[in-house]
């Protein structure tokens, strides 16, 4: 009996340098709270060894949370499942370590699923855990928890490829990727899945936003002024590529990046021809100033995938200009970035997504936005 109650004796004695090792590992910035709160209590404080989180949620709470109920059931001995409930904290975060911790916890999915999916992608290294915590906060609320189960295994699984810069363009290609009646989702060429490495859905939301970007750009309505007129030369047809409609068709027939022109064609600074010949598409053409040259000449002449044209074609495509009486020709550039975006197209893009999350954050406001395109 003597030995028994010493071993009790001895554990009673470890108890506070246990608790003061769990506190130290809190970071510097939350220690002052989280040890105010720990203090109020030996119950509150038995939190840094049980649920590190929850402790942590309880002194520094997210706005909006008072953690006094919460506290109130804790100091009366409740359940930590009822502790956490009251608190609002996810019982999968009772895995986290105290490092992950230093921002107050964003509102996570908590279902029996996702509790069961996230626990396979817990960071197992101290320094990532924060990252982790964030980033998996972060695309919960911009896309949905099933993305945020996926950007979960893809941090812990490769950390150095995950963007911190583009998880809003990524987040918003997701989300329309499961919403299928929307505009955002007919301008999606592969849509996200959760069996996706992180390289392949950044590929696919960047080729994304350049559609989008083409959309914004010039709207639904054809380019009204294409400097040229279409001709046939030496047996070529130049026709142009005065819509969105157009210029995809043409990108996709000849695996080329022309759906990248829209913002050197809304500021005047290029127009898009297709060359063909019996019917068949054979090359792209761009036209647009050279240099300090005044006047529009052949900057860019290519065949399927980017090909050299033959100088027969060269020859045909300069001839069919010089058709024209370039001097007389307008072109009116504007100054980068001055082309306004177009409205109702930006409206009808974004307007499903602020509807769904019931806000209109400022990185994607209602009034078309070049800052904002070029941020995602």
């Amino acid at each position: 009996m003597t030995c028994h109650l010493s071993r009790a004796a001895r554990r009673q004695a470890a108890r506070p340098d246990l608790l003061e090792r769990q506190l130290r590992r809190y970071r510097p910035q939350v220690q002052g709270a989280v040890r105010a709160l720990a203090a109020r209590h030996p119950r509150i404080a038995d939190l840094a060894a049980s649920f590190p989180a929850l402790l942590f949620a309880l002194a520094v709470p997210r706005p909006g949370i008072n953690p006094e109920s919460a506290i109130a059931r804790a100091l009366d001995g409740l359940a930590l499942a009822e502790v956490a409930a009251a608190a609002d904290v996810p019982l999968w975060l009772r895995k986290l370590p105290p490092e992950a911790l230093e921002r107050p916890i964003r509102k996570l999915p908590d279902g029996e699923l996702f509790r069961r999916r996230i626990a396979n992608h817990l960071p197992r290294s101290p320094r990532l855990a924060p990252t982790w915590l964030q980033v998996v906060a972060d695309v919960n609320g911009l896309a949905h928890e099933h993305a945020a189960v996926w950007i979960a295994r893809e941090l812990v699984r490769e950390p150095k490829c995950v963007p911190p810069a583009r998880l809003r363009l990524i987040s918003l290609w997701a989300w329309f990727s499961s919403q299928p009646g929307t505009f955002g989702h007919r301008l999606i060429d592969r849509p996200w899945t959760p069996g996706m490495r992180i390289g392949p859905a950044l590929k696919a939301a960047k080729a994304w936003r350049v559609v989008v970007a083409l959309h914004v750009n010039l709207g639904r309505e054809p380019i009204a002024d294409m400097w040229l007129q279409p001709a046939r030369v030496d047996g070529y047809d130049f026709l142009p590529l005065d819509s969105i409609a157009a210029i995809t068709e043409e990108a996709d027939a000849m695996r080329n990046c022309l759906r990248t022109y829209g913002y050197d064609l809304v500021h005047n600074r290029a127009r898009l021809w297709s060359v063909r010949r019996d019917g068949q598409r054979v090359a792209t053409l761009s036209v647009a100033r050279r240099y300090r040259d005044p006047l529009p000449t052949v900057a860019e002449l290519e065949g399927v995938g980017n090909t050299e044209a033959s100088l027969e074609l060269w020859w045909a495509a300069r001839r069919w200009l010089h058709v024209h009486d370039l001097s007389q020709i307008k072109m009116g550039r504007c100054d980068w970035g001055t082309a306004p975006l177009d409205r109702a197209t930006w409206l009808a893009l974004w307007r499903p997504y602020w509807l769904a999350k019931r806000r209109i954050p400022q990185w994607l406001p209602i009034a078309p936005s070049r800052n904002a395109l070029q941020a995602l």
